[in-house]
């Protein structure tokens, strides 16, 4: 795709975290500080509305706080406000949406279309982040451009960005799919053998060169994998400036990260199995299989705490949309979901920052439930007793009075 036709976006540097704003070297010191925390309440999955002032409690480290204002908040206006002091909460939206996926889904379009068609204002402000680079919304594009024309250019970006970005992250899994075909076929896997028949023929001692083979094949996967695991490192500097930034940005800021789920190919469990017993007199051997299939995990590649900590301080909801998808595999290979660090950090994230963690094979399902949530909401704003710059990660816990309602918000913030 030309990026110089791109009418209604504007590309901004190749990853959009390189584009952020420095902070300034000097910052204002206000005497008096203001903490704002958006708050939603449901029974169920149906939002509560109808709360009051008096229905709130907030209690900052464990201490109980006045609450100076509660506003009800629908899409982007003031629906209902109670003061003791005056506000002017800004509730200019910032809409970030992220796709980390290896294959475009038909469905991402259809939720970009009911976004564009339902969500999106004219007063609304809009990043797109894909494997390439990041895209801004021109303001004013809804003026210039139908909705069905925007959402057709939205939908080529993504889909060409996300084939194009990655084409090597698809093309090593392959190369995987590959060398574990080759490794079920050298560990004595037939095709025309039926479910109910060992899969290995043992050996009888297998001759030397046979051993050599799958050695060199293990070798072979466990290079490939290695490969695979630099491409879907994410990188903890550019998260926390990412965090820096969004926390300048004025309004309120949603954040939807679309992330799918990653299988990895690996030679087929039964055929795992049957090795195992028939090379019971090559520890090595089996000490490698187990640690690239029986036992392989993946580790958190960045501070989970101080990350989650971060978005929190900053005042933005993450909604994490976890795509699930079934994976067809090769004759002697099956596909192994490994996306537990990913999931279990992201989930963290969102939870931290009041935001949303929703899996689904329906991707515009998981955006339209996400959108959905960032809807309607409470503001509430208090001033900290015994407020001190120390830097340190203040909790924040806020409840409803004798109701046993679910409440959604952000973590805390630093007191810096």
């Amino acid at each position: 795709m030309k990026k110089s036709g791109l009418l209604a976006f504007v590309v901004l540097l190749v990853f959009i975290l390189s584009a952020y704003p420095q902070e300034q070297a000097f910052k204002e010191v206000s005497l008096v500080v203001n903490i704002e925390v958006p708050v939603r309440v449901y029974v169920d999955s149906t939002f509560v509305d109808d709360l009051t002032i008096n229905d709130f409690e907030i209690l900052e480290e464990g201490i109980p706080q006045k609450i100076e204002a509660v506003y009800l908040i629908k899409k982007m206006a003031v629906e209902r406000s109670e003061e003791k002091r005056r506000f002017n909460p800004d509730t200019k939206r910032n809409y970030f949406l992220f796709f980390e996926v290896a294959d475009y889904q038909p469905r991402i379009g259809e939720g970009l279309e009911f976004f564009i068609n339902n969500i999106f204002s004219p007063d609304d402000a809009l990043y797109i982040t894909t494997p390439l680079q990041t895209y801004r919304m021109k303001e004013g594009a809804l003026q210039i451009k139908p909705k069905q024309e925007i959402v057709e250019e939205l939908i080529g970006i993504i889909r060409g960005d996300t084939e194009q970005g990655n084409q090597e992250y698809r093309e090593t899994i392959r190369t995987l799919s590959g060398i574990s075909q080759r490794l079920a076929v050298a560990l004595g896997a037939s095709s025309t053998q039926s479910t109910s028949a060992p899969v290995l023929t043992p050996p009888g001692g297998a001759p030397r060169d046979e051993t050599l083979e799958l050695e060199m094949l293990l070798l072979q996967y466990s290079d490939v994998l290695a490969k695979l695991e630099n491409l879907r490192r994410v990188d903890q500097i550019k998260l926390l400036d990412f965090a820096k930034y969004l926390k300048n940005e004025q309004g309120q800021k949603y954040v939807y990260m679309f992330y799918q789920s990653e299988f990895i190919p690996q030679v087929d469990s039964r055929i795992v199995s049957q090795f195992e017993i028939l090379y019971q007199d090559n520890p090595g051997m089996l000490q490698q299989m187990s640690s690239l299939f029986d036992f392989f995990t993946r580790e958190k590649s960045f501070d989970v705490d101080e990350v989650k900590m971060a978005y929190s301080d900053s005042s933005t909801s993450i909604h994490f949309l976890f795509l699930t998808e079934r994976q067809v595999a090769d004759e002697g290979v099956q596909m192994v979901e490994h996306s537990e660090d990913i999931y279990s950090a992201f989930r963290e994230m969102a939870i931290a920052t009041g935001g949303l963690v929703i899996s689904s094979r329906n991707p515009a399902y998981a955006f339209k439930q996400a959108l959905d949530a960032s809807e309607n909401y409470y503001l509430l704003y208090y001033h900290p007793k015994d407020y001190v710059v120390d830097g340190k990660f203040k909790e924040i816990k806020v409840r409803v009075k004798n109701k046993k309602y679910k409440v959604i918000h952000r973590a805390g913030y630093f007191s810096n």
